[in-house]
């Protein structure tokens, strides 16, 4: 294995371990394992029960990209791979999405590439959905949002900041779009292949069942979310703040190893602009974090058991 390699799995499980022992130093073990204790498990299964139909629907809109090249895949197989990618990526970062596809090759003998080509077709819709949440959360916190950023920044500073970056973006793409070697040519190949991506999904039969699945998986994520909340008594968090905790999660998830140790932060980072106290806010974060954890570990582990047995006959 390559140093580079090496270092991609090293780096995030270093970061992750340092915001653990950080997070802890914020609050102690005990305070957490008392949360832990008093939490009410009904409404962590419920925000689980949504979990579960997040990913049986992404297994079910695989299909929707499968089915034009000509496969037709076991919905049992799908729904395993998937489980399987996710248990994957919490050992090796975005390592999920090749062995989601060694799996269909294995049991469904779908070419890898091809099945490999459908999965990224779906990380640019999932993309798009992710944008879709943060434009959304933009316009109900609007008012917020602007209220926090003029009270702890300079008003003069942030348009400069804007301008600044709105010239960047102008330069940028007009140097993209006549780059013909190097790095623009690169974005421009990577730009290309987003919105390649994501008109394919409109030129597809059954293209209306596609967007309602996607929608429907980011539904379930931010109902899992908002599910867990009251598990902790007394944890009133407005519907910005779940949205912006949410996305806060979302990004600790890609940053690390299954979000370890930079999840319970990020979350409770973001809940304290709503006036969460620290304490109940991490132990929030802890909590949502192994419920989710342990759902994937076990649901992963399993998948990867049963494929065999379930498939002993092909």
């Amino acid at each position: 294995m390559s140093a580079k390699k090496i270092l991609k799995v090293i780096l995030p499980l270093a970061l992750g371990g340092f915001l653990v022992w950080y997070s802890l130093s914020k609050v102690s073990i005990d305070t957490l394992l008392q949360y832990f204790k008093d939490a009410n498990y009904w409404w962590i299964a419920l925000g689980l029960f949504f979990g579960i139909l997040s990913h049986l629907s992404r297994a079910y809109r695989w299909k929707f990209l499968l089915e034009p090249m000509g496969y037709k895949p076991d919905f049992g197989n799908s729904t395993m791979a998937v489980l399987v990618a996710y248990l994957v990526n919490y050992a090796v970062p975005r390592a999920g999405e090749v062995s989601r596809a060694a799996v269909m090759t294995n049991y469904e003998d779908i070419p890898f590439e091809k099945g490999f080509g459908t999965i990224v077709a779906e990380r640019i819709a999932d993309m798009i959905m992710m944008l879709c949440i943060i434009t959304i959360t933009l316009f109900v916190q609007f008012d917020f949002i602007y209220d926090l950023l003029t009270k702890n920044f300079n008003p003069t500073k942030i348009a400069l900041i804007l301008g600044v970056v709105i010239l960047g973006f102008i330069l940028l793409r007009r140097y993209v779009k006549k780059a013909q070697s190097g790095i623009g040519l690169k974005i421009k190949k990577f730009i290309a292949g987003l919105v390649e991506g994501a008109t394919s999904i409109f030129k597809m039969e059954h293209k209306w069942a596609f967007i309602f699945h996607t929608i429907f998986i980011w539904v379930m994520y931010v109902a899992m979310f908002w599910a867990t909340i009251p598990a902790i008594e007394g944890l009133n968090v407005p519907f910005g703040g779940v949205l912006i905790g949410f996305i806060a999660g979302g990004f600790s998830i890609a940053a690390t190893n299954g979000g370890i140790g930079l999840y319970p932060v990020a979350v409770a980072g973001a809940l304290a602009l709503f006036g969460v106290p620290e304490e109940p806010a991490t132990a929030f974060g802890w909590i949502m974090w192994t419920a989710q954890t342990l759902m994937i570990i076990v649901f992963g582990g399993l998948a990867f058991l049963l494929l065999p047995i379930y498939n002993k006959n092909k």
